[in-house]
């Protein structure tokens, strides 16, 4: 065997060692995430609200609905009750997008499959490292590092639309300006 067929040899059984280490790792964070209780669907303060309409007396009913009420107003005020519509879960998804954060799923609810897959956003400003990696500082302060050795046809740069798109084991991907990009890391 030529030293040549015995250093692809080591780098294919060195690739088929990272392969099986990063299915173990994913398998134990999902056996981890099955294993978390799930959060309750509705915070107990608007539970108390919700079944208040169930009342059919008008008297009883507006009296539950103030106990409630108050009860909700000061869960909300302590800090103990934080209410969050769609734009600003979707907000908080995107802040957080690339980041290894399995909680965040509970963003996730009343979404529709695949919207939390990719993000566009606009480049603040874009380097590369003395190795030719680039570093892209997004208009949201995220910021990614090149991972492989692609060479780009379209160079980031400030004010560059790109697309960051999640992919397998949890990789993802950054299209520059509409052109295939690169694989990247979420770094902060």
């Amino acid at each position: 065997m030529s030293g040549n067929e015995a250093d692809i040899g080591q780098r294919a059984t060195t690739l088929a060692l990272v392969a099986i280490g990063a299915f173990a790792a994913t398998c134990a964070v999902a056996a981890k995430q099955k294993s978390d209780p799930p959060p309750p669907a509705t915070a107990a303060s608007v539970s108390a609200v919700l079944a208040c309409r169930s009342l059919v007396d008008n008297t009883a009913r507006l009296a539950c609905f103030d106990k409630a009420t108050g009860e909700m107003g000061e869960a909300t005020k302590s800090g103990d009750l934080l209410t969050l519509d769609r734009q600003q879960r979707q907000a908080v998804r995107r802040q957080a997008f690339g980041l290894p954060l399995t909680a965040m799923t509970i963003f996730d609810r009343g979404e529709k499959a695949g919207e939390a897959d990719r993000i566009t956003a606009t480049v603040a400003s874009a380097s590369q490292t003395p190795y030719g990696k680039w570093i892209i500082r997004l208009d949201d302060g995220a910021v990614w590092r090149q991972i492989d050795d692609n060479n780009l046809q379209s160079d980031p740069h400030k004010g560059s639309k790109v697309v960051i798109k999640k992919g397998m084991l949890g990789s993802f991907f950054i299209d520059v300006d509409g052109h295939a990009g690169f694989r990247a890391q979420r770094e902060s």
